[in-house]
């Protein structure tokens, strides 16, 4: 990959979209290219957390393993997205797994020399800090709501965080689904096959359509409290 593309790639992500050309290009000149194979790991949970990593094509997912071997999904990330961040800035190990959905490309830059280059660039480290001060935010959000919400309502705003990033077809099969909202994947099944009578999505092999999103969205706020 071109020092160019690198440059293109890393603009688009949220926190270097501020960075000018020389900024990018030093940033850039720092980057190293890794491919993916579908279902290859980037990292493990546990693993010593020297990268962070930029993607450039495909998509990601981050997971996390209980001891009795089920699978959550903690996140998906698309290209110009960043992950494996916190636990590079915090110098712990990674708390989760971080594994290709499809063929993907990714930027990685290492722990140390990005710490080198934020030195003398102080706006952009205050502008990671409240990028990640969001991210800690939605994870304990995402927490609140599965020890609180009724199993559809906790389905409905997995939907609708999804659609919000992607739009209102989403690649996603029910077991993915059941992953990300801490259910079982008959329950997933049993759910979006009700969603689908009532007319609010639209279901086919590996993809979801949301088609009424003001009605999935009355589902997710529940029921009126008095």
């Amino acid at each position: 990959m071109l020092p160019a593309e690198k440059s293109e790639i890393l603009k688009k992500s949220l926190i270097f979209s501020s960075l000018n050309e020389e900024e990018l290009s030093g940033l850039a000149g720092l980057s190293v290219e890794r491919s993916f194979q579908p279902n290859e790991f980037v990292f493990w949970e546990g693993d010593e957390a020297d990268y962070f990593y930029v993607i450039a094509q495909g998509r990601i997912k981050v997971v996390k393993h209980a001891s009795s071997g089920k699978e959550f999904i903690i996140a998906f990330f698309e290209p110009g997205e960043m992950f494996g961040e916190v636990a590079v800035f915090e110098g712990k190990p990674y708390p989760a797994s971080a594994q290709a959905l499809s063929a993907s490309k990714v930027l990685g830059i290492n722990r140390q020399n990005f710490l080198d280059f934020l030195a003398t660039r102080p706006k952009v480290a205050l502008r990671i800090i409240n990028i990640l001060g969001g991210r800690l935010r939605d994870a304990q959000g995402r927490l609140k709501d599965l020890a609180g919400e009724r199993v559809e309502q906790r389905l409905a705003h997995i939907l609708l965080m999804l659609a919000s990033r992607m739009g209102n077809t989403l690649p996603f099969t029910r077991q993915e689904l059941a992953d990300m909202a801490g259910m079982t994947t008959e329950t997933a099944i049993r759910l979006t096959g009700g969603l689908s009578e009532r007319g609010i999505i639209r279901t086919s092999r590996g993809q979801l359509v949301i088609l009424d999103e003001a009605k999935l969205r009355a589902l997710a706020e529940g029921p009126p409290t008095v």
